[in-house]
């Protein structure tokens, strides 16, 4: 077998699960992007979406989606995209996008603006501290009403870290995926 081969196989293989949850999984995420006012958020956002229009200004808290199928007559994948505009200035709007139903798929994409290094600290403070504290109080609720699910997020969040560090019973893992981007770096260098 070829390595393209082995990596339909894989597919397949996924795409044959009976479990629903797991086929949400699959087939749907949500992604929040956040960071610097004037950042690139939406830049980013548009060429992930292979949108070739210009990016405005986000007023508040904007949601786009993108569908795409894997294969010709296969279900379509569903990414929601949200976008928070205006820095740290609206971050209380971090609690829409983020609910108890689309937890188990949700991830964070924190855009920073590196063309304004005395910004970057507190923004991503900021931001991400907001985040924690709404993901944690989601996970709490959910302790009670779904402790599989609760417990599953926490779980797949202590996987991720590296179980032979020194460090590793102090280490606080962020609750759910992050990615940092750090954009502008051609006017920063």
């Amino acid at each position: 077998d070829t390595l393209w081969d082995l990596a339909i196989a894989e597919v397949e293989k996924r795409e044959n699960t009976d479990d629903d949850a797991k086929h949400m999984e699959v087939w749907e995420k949500s992604l929040l992007f956040m960071g610097n006012k004037n950042g690139g958020k939406t830049t980013i956002l548009l060429r992930c979406l292979e949108r070739g229009e210009v990016p405005k200004p986000t007023l508040a808290l904007e949601y786009t989606f993108g569908r795409r199928a894997r294969r010709h007559n296969t279900r379509k994948d569903v990414a929601h995209f949200w976008e928070l505009g205006g820095g740290t200035s609206l971050q209380e709007l971090i609690q829409i996008p983020i609910t108890s139903n689309n937890i188990r798929s949700f991830a964070v994409v924190l855009v920073l603006d590196l063309s304004k290094p005395n910004e970057l600290w507190t923004t991503m403070e900021k931001l991400l501290q907001v985040t924690r504290n709404h993901t944690n109080k989601i996970l709490t609720k959910l302790e009670k009403t779904n402790p599989e699910v609760a417990a599953e997020i926490k779980q797949r969040m202590q996987n991720n870290l590296q179980r032979d560090h020194p460090d590793y019973e102090l280490v606080d893992p962020f609750p759910i995926p992050l990615l940092i981007i750090g954009s502008k770096y051609d006017i920063f260098h």
